[in-house]
């Protein structure tokens, strides 16, 4: 069984984790201004599997509300545009013959709201993930309490540190929703 400090790092270290992932579904979010991020989460059926765009085409920006998407091998261009097609992104992706332009529209404030409680949602999500871990850790702690491998008063340091630990990256991720939501705010 590992040790109170152990179990206190590895806590940590699965709480950044948590805040990383939050920052990777934020940056998904679509802002007025586009970016190759928005890109990601879409699967292309190409060469008898699913693969994502980036591994099939180089994404560029070459005005803020515009992506251009060119793929390694001209024969996928049919595909990477059925897959924006049916992407939740709502943009209409235009094909001439060697890649695609993808037109962002500005962003109306009735779907600026809708992707606000969208990034409301995945904080939470985020919360959430923390909180686990810390629970995670607090009743392995308590195990060790009940097995005479820590005493009481190191697992109650223990748990003051994590919840420490977790106050400060709740903090960080609801500052990481701040300034998401005024560049999805800011018109």
């Amino acid at each position: 069984m590992a040790t109170i400090v152990e179990l206190t790092t590895e806590a940590e270290h699965k709480m950044q984790k948590s805040i990383e992932a939050s920052q990777h579904e934020f940056s998904t979010l679509r802002t007025g201004r586009a970016h190759p991020g928005m890109l990601d989460g879409i699967l292309v059926e190409a060469y008898g599997s699913q693969m994502p765009i980036g591994q099939l085409a180089q994404v560029h920006v070459p005005e803020p509300r515009q992506l251009t998407i060119t793929p390694y091998d001209r024969s996928t261009v049919g595909a990477i545009e059925r897959a924006i097609k049916m992407s939740d992104l709502n943009i209409n992706p235009i094909n001439d013959g060697a890649g695609i332009r993808l037109n962002l529209p500005p962003l109306t404030e009735e779907r600026r709201k809708d992707m606000v409680k969208l990034l409301h949602k995945k904080a939470e999500e985020g919360r959430v993930a923390i909180r686990n871990v810390r629970r995670e850790a607090n009743d392995h702690f308590k195990q060790l309490e009940k097995k005479s491998e820590a005493s009481e008063d190191e697992s109650k340091r223990a748990q003051e540190k994590l919840q420490k630990l977790t106050d400060k990256y709740i903090a960080d991720l609801d500052q990481l929703q701040k300034a998401k939501e005024a560049e999805l705010l800011e018109v």
